[in-house]
């Protein structure tokens, strides 16, 4: 059980993360009204996936964005539309589709990236390198405890195994 401490801790973190999302949303509205390149966030998401990590099928697209092919589905049409993805026979099973980035796909996202990284590097400007290369690290940790923990409590529990409920 977290002593009071951390549940204080726990408090005001999980109070900035509603505050820090609450901004982004406005700043995503903001960004789609100012470029035509833009698209949902979570749309993009699959994009970035694509140019990352390379053409898929839409499961493994799916299972990597922790989401239902179905949910996708629309999404990737919304992308092919816009000429950002395209979709190819499998090489290793004619009937099934791949889905892969376009040229225009890469360019989208590496420019959306760039200008990412420098609205974020203009806002850290005045922290000391130590500080930044602190919070990259901080939230690198966080993010990756926080897609594990919401990954084991999506696993199915075993047959016979009680499952604790707070």
């Amino acid at each position: 059980m977290p002593s009071e401490a951390e549940l204080a801790t726990a408090d005001e973190v999980g109070t900035q993360l509603v505050r820090l999302m609450r901004i982004v949303e406005r700043v995503q509205v903001q960004h789609h009204a100012e470029n035509p390149d833009a698209v949902e966030r979570t749309t993009y998401f699959l994009l970035v996936h694509l140019v990352k990590d390379g053409p898929r099928r839409a499961g493994a697209l799916a299972d990597a964005v922790h989401s239902d092919p179905s949910t996708i589905s629309r999404q990737i049409a919304h992308l092919v539309k816009l000429g950002y993805v395209e979709r190819t026979a499998d090489p290793e099973d004619g009937r099934a589709t791949l889905l892969a980035a376009t040229d225009e796909g890469r360019r989208v996202f590496h420019e959306n990236r760039r200008a990412r990284n420098e609205k974020i590097a203009r806002m850290l400007a005045h922290w000391s390198e130590t500080d930044r290369s602190t919070l990259a690290d901080l939230l690198t940790r966080f993010t990756s405890d926080f897609e594990a923990t919401k990954t084991r409590a999506a696993e199915p529990v075993p047959a016979g195994h009680a499952v604790r409920r707070a």
